[in-house]
């Protein structure tokens, strides 16, 4: 299996612990901003912790917004990676990349926010949960969400249910940190190595 594998580093949040549960999988993830470079990667994982808006800056200073959307490998977007692939965000009313047709929230609820911690995913419908149970936990932090649509192929529950993960066609990506998630979401990782 070729595993030439890029993680999109445009200065937004801790990337080095994804490049870190590769290296414990036995993969070298290289840390890359070059177009070219993403563009002829075998697999790219696009993770992201922050803010939508200065988050879509970022990507634009450097053309990514062009270049992602683009990508006919697989491609896995982690947590702020996953609302980036979305339309819109709320977050400061901020248009995204549009690979998936859908809307950023910000949750409204009396539980505490952000949604942090372990919690459970379920109605798993992908080859990226091969070897994962219903129920299994994983961990989040997040205060915006994705509102359950025909992408999500795994949901949570927190006072009502969300996207925990969404796929269109070679685009997958996971609300929850699967870098953080113990020995599933080096399951999850292997699964999307294996892709």
């Amino acid at each position: 299996m070729r595993n030439n594998i890029v993680i999109i580093d445009y200065g937004s949040g801790n990337i080095r612990s994804v490049k870190f549960a590769l290296e414990r999988l036995g993969y070298d993830g290289q840390l890359t901003d070059d177009p070219d470079r993403i563009l002829n990667a075998d697999k790219i994982i696009f993770p992201g912790v922050g803010h939508a808006k200065s988050a879509m800056e970022k990507l634009r200073s450097k053309q990514l917004d062009k270049v992602i959307p683009q990508l006919q490998q697989p491609v896995l977007g982690i947590c702020l990676g996953m609302q980036l692939m979305c339309a819109f965000s709320e977050e400061a009313n901020t248009e995204c990349l549009g690979i998936f047709p859908l809307s950023v929230k910000i949750f409204q609820t009396r539980l505490k926010v952000p949604h942090m911690g372990w919690n459970q995913i379920q109605n798993l419908k992908s080859p990226l949960f091969n070897n994962i149970p219903e129920d299994a936990f994983v961990y989040y932090v997040h205060s915006y969400y994705v509102e359950s649509s025909p992408h999500t192929i795994a949901s949570t529950h927190y006072e009502m249910d969300f996207s925990g993960a969404l796929q269109k066609n070679n685009f997958y990506a996971c609300q929850f940190h699967p870098e953080k998630s113990g020995n599933y979401g080096q399951q999850i990782l292997k699964n999307f190595l294996a892709l």
